[in-house]
């Protein structure tokens, strides 16, 4: 007689706290809202911001490649730039520390899954507007597969859709 294999949905990992990940975005320093480095103009080299996140954070130093994304970019692209430092101070979290098994999605977050929130939602909102820090914080939970502790992952996807600016 063979038994029934269970339906259960693998359940996702608990993140951190999405309060002390709003806390950490308040207190992002101004200089990651400087003017993005494109081409000579601009101040912070995103692409090194970037490198260094994956490297000294997740411990998975990108290839020259996936820093591309960074670097050749035009004007137009300097508040998705901004947002990715933004997302850059997020992700450096202690939380994060040495979580290797994220690296992949904390790249794949900065160079793909931001171009839409960056596109209606200037990164200095990111920063300074409560709901804005906690739209960017659930985005960065629900990219790298972890759920907010004490919710359910039907809560953390209905307070993520009620904030959610893109879709608005």
């Amino acid at each position: 007689m063979a038994m029934a294999k269970s339906k259960k949905k693998p359940t996702v990992p608990d993140g951190p706290s999405v309060e002390s990940l709003i806390h950490r975005l308040a207190r992002c320093p101004r200089e990651f809202l400087d003017a993005p480095k494109i081409g000579k103009a601009g101040k912070i080299n995103t692409a090194a911001v970037v490198s260094d996140l994956m490297n000294d954070i997740f411990g998975k130093p990108p290839d020259r490649q996936a820093l591309n994304a960074f670097i050749q970019v035009n004007p137009k692209d300097a508040n998705w730039l901004n947002t990715v430092l933004a997302t850059c101070w997020l992700l450096s979290d202690v939380w994060f520390q040495e979580k290797t098994e994220l690296a992949a999605s904390a790249l794949s977050l900065l160079q793909n899954e931001l171009n839409a929130l960056a596109g209606v939602v200037q990164a200095d909102a990111l920063v300074l507007e409560p709901d804005r820090r906690e739209e960017l914080a659930r985005l960065c939970l629900r990219a790298l597969g972890l759920r907010p502790p004490g919710e359910t992952q039907k809560t953390a996807d209905d307070r993520l859709n009620a904030l959610d600016s893109v879709g608005v």
